[in-house]
């Protein structure tokens, strides 16, 4: 079934001078302008276009690519405001409009936000930056385990942390004391489920918790190692950012690991760094 704000495979059914129509089913024929078919197209042949609305609120399909679906949450930039609300850029040449009531702080021209695209009470292609209205921000169906990799968009930050969407669909949060690295709105990344808490909901963290997280750890210091004939400077008085800049973990965790080769008699540790035993 054709679905407005989504890429379709519709076929084409007419051909006329400006363009093809095409078979939207519920919503009728629809449009692709001449200067969207492709030069091979021809009658019954299907095609992947993206369906939205012209300027004068009639359906329309291309076979341009938006930077986000509806459903989807994406980083986009203003590109005006006014008393209508903002307009961002969205890969299509109608700008995608975020009414003011549907902004979580006011938009300013030139600024990127994340938004969430839905379809309004009009029947149009709409942004919004309050993403808890539209994304769950609790695991009641146990979506989620404990450990588990998810993909995170940096959303927004407060006083407790980062808000991330989980997987596209969810929110959570990084709390400050999981924050390891600088981190920005808009930013993708790859992080885990640190916990679901008592109300559902859901904790991050940057870090891959447990045994298979810490054995990993300990594999990579090994190999960084063995490439730098046994030695790296790296020790447990080492500057946090350097240690991230190589592991892309927190001090504490570090500490853990040289510690346990440490005692496993995998390496030694002096004030100029570690070494292979």
């Amino acid at each position: 079934m054709a679905k407005l704000g989504q890429i379709n495979k519709l076929q084409i059914i007419k051909e006329v001078d400006f363009g093809v129509y095409l078979n939207g089913d519920h919503l009728g024929e629809i449009l692709l302008p001449k200067r969207q078919v492709p030069e091979d197209a021809k009658l019954n042949q299907w095609l992947d276009v993206f369906i939205s609305l012209d300027s004068q609120d009639r359906l329309v399909a291309t076979t341009d690519k938006p930077l986000a679906s509806v459903g989807e949450v994406a980083f986009l930039r203003v590109a005006d405001v006014n008393r209508t609300g903002a307009f961002l850029n969205w890969g299509m040449p109608k700008d995608l409009l975020v009414p003011y009531a549907e902004q979580r702080i006011p938009m300013e021209q030139g600024r990127s936000y994340v938004v969430y695209l839905y379809i309004d009470s009009s029947g149009r292609i709409a942004g919004s930056s309050k993403l808890s209205l539209h994304l769950d921000e609790y695991d009641h169906e146990q979506v989620f385990k404990k450990g588990q990799e998810v993909q995170l968009l940096i959303s927004s930050r407060s006083d407790l942390g980062y808000s991330a969407v989980v997987n596209g669909k969810h929110l959570g949060l990084i709390h400050v004391s999981e924050v390891i690295q600088d981190l920005r709105t808009g930013q993708k990344l790859t992080g885990y489920i640190k916990q679901i808490r008592d109300d559902k909901k859901i904790d991050l963290t940057l870090q891959k918790r447990g045994k298979q997280g810490k054995q990993e750890l300990t594999d990579k210091i090994l190999e960084h190692l063995e490439k730098n004939d046994g030695f790296s400077p790296l020790a447990d008085k080492s500057d946090p950012d350097a240690i991230f800049k190589q592991y892309r973990v927190s001090k504490a965790n570090y500490k853990r690991a040289i510690s346990s080769l440490y005692k496993a008699r995998k390496i030694t540790i002096s004030k100029e760094g570690i070494n292979l035993a």
